[in-house]
């Protein structure tokens, strides 16, 4: 058992010191990078004040890189003190049910997670995000988006989980495919109601009205080969300052979101250079790529989960009844390390699509200026570090580094 342990703690703590250490680089790269790069930082990407950008990356990183030390150690600490066990024991003897008791479970530690995480949600959002001017909630606003982001999460996982526990029942020696078509399906699924029913619960949306910005969608629209009716403006801005666009959808559910943050701050060629990026996905099939690559990943992990489900030693090693909700907890602790670590396989596929995204835009717009404007634009707006380590890019970056999309975009030698 004392194997076991070491390993386990290895993958655990060895992989959130691994990240921390990685993100620590990130950051003193970022530093050297951007002082050397001040003159292209204002002349190409309008960052004036380079030492703001700097201090935002740099307590952002301290700030994320301190939550994840705290929850892992949060989640060691309820293990080895026997606190989980006693969780999965009491649940089970009070709900009776095991289906139902299994939900419970999911149910709670998601709740619990939540908790732990709050503090550093609330120093996010009213001290790094009120100091670089990008909050805009009160203290009221941020307590009823948790509660309610806290409520959808809890009937998010007590679907998907009740589901997976099910063919964990039903299936016994092939579970892990029926439960990897449970997940595909919750995945199409939530394309269409996270942007239809969730996001409404904390943002509005106004159908782009009849003007020059509605003129700009109809025409790059038509430049795409592209049909859709439904485009929106959010009001991003009644939460934070940051912006962005996207995409999501299929079929007659398709659905075009822009953040009024992005409309005030972008004219209608940049806007329409983003959406040119955006529909790319659709036109070139990379929301269907990545749901293939979602299936085929979630089934490998699944497909390890059972056999680590029908080991004795993951229960014995916590004194963890033989449940099968704890066990798909227990393996998740085991797997989630290893999805990271493998992180850089996973990201190929989405810089492939990124970097044939922006070249659509480039043929759709008739050149890559507009795109590298917007693009300028969005990491000034969101003071976003253009220069991430290479490492830490590899593990975490799923679109490549601003720099690089501007040289290619503009063919130009100003990066």
């Amino acid at each position: 058992m004392l194997v076991y342990h070491a390993v386990f703690l290895a993958l655990v703590a060895g992989t959130t010191l691994f990240f921390a250490s990685l993100a620590a680089l990130n950051v003193q790269y970022a530093e050297r990078a951007v002082r050397e790069r001040t003159e292209w930082l204002a002349d190409r990407i309008g960052v004036d004040d380079p030492e703001e950008l700097l201090a935002y990356h740099r307590l952002g990183t301290a700030a994320s890189q301190l939550e994840s030390v705290v929850v892992v150690g949060v989640v060691l600490l309820a293990l080895y003190a026997g606190v989980f066990g006693g969780a999965v024991e009491w649940v089970y003897g009070a709900v009776g049910n095991d289906l139902l008791a299994g939900v419970a479970l999911f149910v709670g530690s998601t709740v619990a997670l939540q908790v732990v995480s709050l503090p550093f949600d609330v120093f996010d959002t009213f001290a790094v995000e009120t100091a670089f001017g990008f909050n805009e909630q009160s203290p009221a606003l941020f307590a009823r988006d948790k509660l309610v982001g806290t409520a959808v999460g809890a009937v998010f996982v007590a679907i998907l989980g009740a589901a997976v526990l099910f063919t964990v029942q039903a299936f016994p020696e092939w579970w892990w495919v029926a439960a990897t078509g449970v997940v595909v399906a919750f995945l199409l699924a939530t394309q269409v109601l996270v942007p239809r029913v969730v996001m409404p619960l904390f943002y509005d949306f106004d159908p782009v009205e009849d003007g020059s910005l509605r003129d700009a969608v109809e025409d790059v629209f038509d430049r795409a080969g592209f049909t859709c009716d439904q485009v929106y403006v959010m009001n991003a801005s009644s939460r934070s300052g940051h912006s962005n666009a996207f995409f999501t959808g299929f079929g007659a559910t398709k659905r075009v979101v822009l953040f009024d943050t992005l409309v005030d701050q972008m004219d209608d060629e940049e806007v329409q250079s983003v959406l040119a990026h955006e529909l790319a996905h659709w036109k070139k099939g990379h929301i269907w790529q990545n749901v293939a690559a979602s299936a085929l990943q979630a089934a490998v992990l699944l497909f390890v989960a059972s056999f680590l489900l029908d080991a004795g030693w993951l229960y014995g090693m916590f004194g963890v009844p033989e449940q099968p909700a704890a066990g798909l907890l227990l393996a998740g602790l085991w797997l989630q390390p290893l999805n990271q670590l493998t992180a850089p396989l996973q990201n190929k596929l989405w810089l492939a699509n990124e970097r044939e995204a922006d070249a659509f835009a480039v043929d759709v717009m008739g050149g890559g200026e507009s795109l590298a404007d917007a693009l300028a634009d969005l990491t000034s707006e969101n003071l976003g570090n253009p220069f991430p380590h290479p490492y830490y890019e590899a593990f975490h970056y799923q679109h490549p580094p601003v720099p690089e999309r501007i040289r290619y975009l503009t063919e130009g030698d100003e990066s």
